[in-house]
């Protein structure tokens, strides 16, 4: 079957190659448009321009250039395309000194220290015994947890450095002073401010407490044994401060030196009155804390306890207040011996047992009425 290029009675002679019929055809699909025309460097002269003297047979078109506003938004393109570049160097750059990435909160170091008393125990009601000891003059409860003036470090804001002061007030609170912590058993108003990577040695803390330096929950709070000790007055005696200083470009410190002296008396037996629960004595604990924050801790408003250290009496060097604190009550005497004992031969966590004598200065004075003990 014959096609275009075929006719049946073939090709006419003399038909020159690149016309109709003519040759293959090659330059059939070639389309001269008006923009190609108009885009063409090189322009025929007309027939009478060609007549005269030295004509040339063609003329040079001027190069085509692109419209203004086309230019103007290829160059704002080009800045676009620069600021995001420099924009995305410049976070690469900052960004990890901001936030360090793989950076572990430390486990918390703690130093447990009872204080036996010399003699026995002064009792007494709690304003009288207040008014005899040397926390006659402190403040009540959070009031007397004080925040210092705030000012920016090499690194972080004035604001960066309240939150992590107030951080820290708020631990010092519900670990010392809320009510449902101190004898109710409460732990998690103190585990939800505390870094993530803390939690499983805070758990086993308080789920299996050990002298090990490491999971002694008196640690991480203050808190007594509901069965035998109650609070006397939930106005606990509060004296102490806060500290803050720079720990490198990545982190805040903060130091709590805190005493707090709780006025205890024995738990009320079931069907025994108020008035004969026993008379009340007073229990002193010095915290001495330093907290960690870095930006992750003060954008959660939580804290890195890197050390806990505690000295507490009255009570006998015989106890172990790992798990809670073993206050001696009012008339009590710490019995005679030595710290409970330390195993060099033990495996695993290494124990250290520590004991304090409580100094006779740290207890309320006798009354006018009753004889020194």
């Amino acid at each position: 079957m014959a096609g275009r290029q075929d006719p049946p009675e073939g090709t006419p002679e003399g038909t020159p190659e690149g016309f109709p019929g003519g040759g293959e055809d090659e330059y059939r699909s070639v389309v001269f448009d008006e923009s190609f025309v108009q885009a063409a460097r090189l322009q025929e002269f007309s027939a009478q321009e060609r007549m005269g003297a030295h004509a040339r047979a063609v003329r040079s078109l001027p190069g085509w250039k692109p419209k203004s506003g086309g230019t103007r938004q290829v160059v704002v393109l080009v800045l676009l395309v620069a600021l995001a570049f420099g924009a995305a160097v410049y976070l690469a750059v900052r960004q990890p000194s901001q936030t360090p990435v793989g950076k572990r909160a430390e486990p918390l170091r703690i130093t447990m220290i009872p204080l036996a008393p010399q003699g026995p125990v002064p009792g007494g009601t709690p304003a009288d015994l207040y008014a005899r000891s040397p926390a006659a003059h402190y403040r009540v409860s959070a009031s007397g947890i004080n925040l210092p003036g705030a000012r920016r470090t090499r690194n972080f804001s004035e604001s960066q450095v309240m939150t992590a002061l107030t951080i820290a007030k708020d631990y010092l609170v519900v670990s010392s002073l809320d009510p449902d912590v101190l004898t109710g058993g409460a732990v998690r108003p103190v585990r939800v401010l505390l870094d993530p990577d803390q939690l499983d040695q805070f758990d086993r803390s308080m789920s299996t407490p050990v002298a090990d330096g490491h999971h002694a929950a008196t640690g991480w709070m203050v808190r007594f044994d509901p069965a035998k000790v109650a609070l006397a007055d939930p106005e606990v005696r509060v004296r102490g401060g806060l500290t803050y200083l720079e720990a490198g470009a990545d982190a805040l410190e903060v130091t709590a030196n805190h005493t707090f002296t709780y006025a205890l008396r024995p738990a009320r037996m079931d069907g025994t009155p108020a008035g004969r629960a026993g008379k009340a004595s007073l229990f002193t604990v010095r915290r001495e804390l330093h907290l960690r924050f870095d930006r992750e801790d003060l954008d959660h408003r939580r804290a890195e306890l890197v050390s806990s250290h505690v000295q507490a009496g009255p009570q006998a060097c015989s106890d172990d207040p790992s798990g809670t604190l073993r206050p001696l009550l009012a008339g009590q005497r710490a019995a005679p011996g030595v710290p409970a004992g330390t195993d060099p031969y033990a495996t695993g966590d290494a124990t250290t047992a520590l004991c304090g004598s409580l100094s006779p200065s740290a207890q309320p004075s006798p009354s006018r009425s009753s004889p020194r003990p």
